[in-house]
């Protein structure tokens, strides 16, 4: 584990107050495309806000971050999720492959982990990634590039990139096997 990403986080989040359950950014207004229910991955999630809204949603959410300070504030908001502590840099954790109806990624940008997340969706599920963009800002090294966020084996329901901020909504094709192509779209 990145002793010094942790204790940078654990410094953040002790300051930090709780807290209140909510959807993750680029579901506001769009919460209708969220499945009925199932499994949920929150990676990154930081003090769990996300992580509880989809709890309270019915949602089994497992969710996944390095620091253990903002991991037990989210077990005091929602203690029917699975918090775990992991290091993303490598990879996310062997116990947190899948499949899951739903993956969210909200504020963490790691290129490396993008075929990860998109492997943990089940058929029909939802994936969800909101990142610091330099389309409307400067660029740097934790922000995307022009057009970053694109999964080809997805379907994109919503794409959107300005304002140093990308995101992404996308679906695997309810009969597609993890890593096969989408469906061709529906003819208009």
């Amino acid at each position: 584990m990145a002793v010094a990403d942790r204790d940078r986080w654990d410094a953040r989040h002790a300051g930090a107050g709780a807290g209140a359950p909510a959807p993750p950014d680029a579901l506001r207004g769009r919460e209708h495309l969220l499945p009925a229910g199932g499994r949920a991955l929150d990676v990154a999630c930081g003090r769990g806000t996300v992580a509880a809204w989809l709890a309270q949603q019915g949602f089994d959410v497992d969710a996944v971050d390095v620091s253990p300070v903002a991991l037990a504030a989210g077990a005091a908001l929602e203690p029917r999720v699975r918090w775990v502590l992991a290091d993303l840099d490598t990879g996310l954790p062997a116990d947190c492959a899948g499949p899951y109806d739903v993956v969210v990624c909200q504020r963490f940008r790691d290129p490396r982990l993008y075929p990860a997340l998109a492997a943990a969706l089940a058929p029909g599920g939802l994936l969800v990634l909101t990142v610091l963009s330099e389309v409307g800002d400067e660029p740097g090294p934790f922000r995307a590039v022009p057009g970053e966020l694109a999964f080809p084996d997805l379907v994109t329901l919503a794409h959107e990139e300005g304002n140093g901020s990308a995101t992404l909504i996308a679906s695997r094709a309810p009969d597609a096997a993890p890593g096969s192509p989408p469906a061709p779209p529906a003819p208009s």
